[in-house]
This record gives C-alpha cells, sequence and structure tokens, in this order.
C-alpha cells in the first residue's frame, strides 16, 4: 500500500514576494423615476456591490439616499463608482453618512467616477459631506454629468486637506478633480484641479490657495440659475463665517460658488447655510448631526 500524501495541484506558494493587497472596489447604480406624472419619486433599479451602499431614510418631499462607504475611507489604489440617472421628473438627494477619507498610499492611486444622468424635468441635489485628504493621500476623482434640457442639478463638493485642528499638513500627495457637465448634448462646464505634491505649500501661495486648508464648490445647473447671481452673493455675505472667503459667478446658465477656509468646519457651514437658504430646504439630516 502506497501511504505518500497526494500531490497538491496548487501551485508552490511564492516566496520573497510581498502578498498582493485585496483592495477595495464598491459600486452603486441607481435609476429613478416618478410613479406617475408628477407623481412621488420611486426606485426603478438598484445595485450595489463591495463596500459601497445606498440607504433611503424615510422623509417627506424629494427622495434622499445616503451613501454608505462600510470600508471606512479610500486608500492605496481603491477604487469606488456612482451611477445615477433620473428618469423624466424625477427628484433626488444625495448625501453621505459622513466625511469621506483619503487615507496615505504608498504609491497607487485610487479613483472616484461619479457619473450621472437627467433626463427632463429632473432634479437632483448632490449634497455629499466633505472628502477629508490624509498626509500623502493619492486620489483622482471625476464628477460627469449628461443632463436633459430642463432638468436641473445643484452639486456641492468640499475638501479638507489635512484636518487643521490637529495641525496636520500634506507634505506630499495627489489630488485630481475633473468636472464635465454637458446640457442638451453639450459642454456646459468644465473644470479641472490638479495638486501635486506639497500640498500644504501650494495652498499657502496666495495665488493658490492664501494659505487655505479646505475648500469648496457649489454649482447650480438649472433653468434660471444665471440670473440668481445677485440673489446668491447676497446669501453669501450673509453665510460669511470668520477665516472663510467666498466669491459667486455666473455664465452659460449657469451658477457656480467657490469658497476657500483655514480650517474645513468654519467654511462646511458656509456652505450648509447658503445652500440650505439658496434651495428653501434643509439640508439632509447627516450635515445636522
Amino acid at each position: 500500500m502506497d501511504h505518500r500524501l497526494p500531490t497538491s495541484s496548487c501551485p508552490p506558494a511564492a516566496t520573497g514576494a510581498p502578498p498582493a493587497r485585496q483592495r477595495s472596489d464598491g459600486r452603486v447604480r441607481l435609476r429613478v423615476g416618478p410613479t406617475h406624472l408628477g407623481g412621488a419619486t420611486r426606485i426603478l433599479d438598484l445595485a450595489e456591490s463591495g463596500p459601497s451602499r445606498l440607504r433611503f431614510p424615510r422623509g417627506t418631499g424629494a427622495l434622499e439616499t445616503v451613501l454608505v462607504n462600510t470600508a471606512g475611507g479610500v486608500a492605496c489604489g481603491d477604487t469606488f463608482a456612482i451611477d445615477l440617472a433620473l428618469d423624466p421628473g424625477a427628484e433626488l438627494v444625495l448625501t453621505t453618512t459622513a466625511a469621506e477619507k483619503i487615507y496615505r498610499s504608498d504609491g497607487p492611486v485610487s479613483h472616484i467616477a461619479n457619473t450621472l444622468a437627467l433626463e427632463a424635468g429632473a432634479h437632483l441635489a448632490w449634497l455629499p459631506q466633505e472628502t477629508i485628504l490624509f498626509d500623502r493621500a493619492r486620489v483622482r476623482r471625476c464628477f460627469t454629468a449628461d443632463l436633459a434640457e430642463g432638468a436641473a442639478l445643484i452639486a456641492v463638493e468640499v475638501v479638507a486637506f489635512g484636518r487643521a485642528a490637529r495641525g496636520e499638513r500634506i507634505t506630499d500627495g495627489l489630488f485630481a478633480d475633473s468636472w464635465r457637465i454637458r446640457r442638451g448634448g453639450r459642454l456646459a462646464y468644465a473644470d479641472d484641479l490638479l495638486l501635486d505634491g506639497p500640498i500644504s505649500d501650494l495652498l499657502a501661495r496666495p495665488a493658490v490657495g492664501g494659505g487655505a486648508r479646505a475648500c469648496a464648490t457649489v454649482l447650480d445647473i438649472a433653468p434660471g440659475a444665471e440670473a440668481r447671481l445677485e440673489e446668491a452673493r447676497a446669501l453669501l455675505a450673509g453665510a460669511a463665517a470668520p477665516g472663510t472667503a467666498a466669491a459667486a459667478s455666473a455664465w452659460n446658465g449657469h451658477l457656480a460658488i467657490r469658497a476657500l477656509g483655514e480650517a474645513v468646519g468654519p467654511l462646511r457651514g458656509l456652505i450648509a447655510r447658503f445652500v440650505a437658504q439658496y434651495r428653501g430646504v434643509a439640508m439632509p439630516r447627516v450635515w445636522q448631526s
């Protein structure tokens, strides 16, 4: 009788090479539409994978969804993607359960892709909480939206470069942010931001950030948005906070707000007050906790 152990069909374990990292790959896809013309918006299709989840708190008014990252953050080559589609007449508010944290990387770049499609008469309020970059974070983010004529999008993004309360600095990192928004098939808004290297030192330059540790963008692409410029400027003046600076401009049928802050807290407060007054609706509950 042969008592030898059977030969394994598995390849021998590699020696000397570092183990491959298991990276997060989070994706959500959501399509919503009204139950009938002028009716309440409902979920038509929903898919989730990896650590990304969507939750739908009960409330009144437009349908609200909260994006949850169960991985607790983004780091070292993680990929995340959001794909939203709004049928004609749909209304949706998207926010996040907490600030998104981009942790340090020893080389790999993380990627975040946000893709939106709004049909005629659809309204989307894109209101995620702030993104916080840690020292040596490396991330590329893209925001792409296709709006039919008559659709309305208000988008808010707040980014903190380190936590000022802890004296954190970004001595080296990568933050690339690209926005492309089309209306009726034609490019209506394009913007690219690239900070590569000693980000804190770059932001200290007067022509870059003037010492800011956080920045924010509010973009309104909706019928009549350009005509609200003076109203927006008045609301910004009323929402101002120490250590922040903000300005509004309007062209090509849309309105854009740019803001800088010495710390993310006061800047977040300014943006929240402005957006609530500008929309005439309170910010999502997670913003108020």
